[in-house]
């Protein structure tokens, strides 16, 4: 959603208000954490374009033999105090990797648990959920 299509429907929230301001409370509340979503979503995004953007020049420069290749990533990577500091950063960063690297390989060869899923649904939605008077 773009900027002005929030906008648009804060000022359509900001008309409908009487009878069931519990519910347009609900909906703006809403909005507003869709926004924030958004906005955690758009700079994820522009942080993972930069360190792949480093990690693709950093293997580029290795390439053609640069006598320093790590220079991009080692930037990139400092931007955001993302260095190693001593030995047990290296140690801990270098298990965590591991432990990423597990991880994914389980999330592969497990099929993900449609039960469990359809189970939360049903908990969320029903007579049980009542909205705030």
């Amino acid at each position: 959603m773009t900027r002005s299509e929030f906008d648009d429907i804060r000022a359509h929230i900001a008309a409908e208000e009487g009878d069931s301001d519990d519910l347009l409370q609900i909906a703006r509340t809403l909005l507003d954490d869709l926004e924030q979503a958004r906005l955690r979503e758009a700079t994820l995004r522009a942080r993972y374009l930069n360190l792949l953007t480093a990690a693709r020049a950093t293997m580029a420069a290795g390439t053609v033999g640069d006598p320093d290749p790590l220079t991009f990533l080692r930037h990139e990577l400092a931007k955001r105090g993302q260095l190693p500091t001593g030995d047990e950063d290296v140690t801990r960063i270098l298990s965590d990797a591991h432990m990423a690297e597990a991880l994914l390989a389980q999330m592969d060869e497990t099929p993900p648990n449609h039960h469990h899923t359809a189970s939360r649904m049903r908990r969320c939605t029903g007579p049980a959920r009542r909205l705030p008077r």
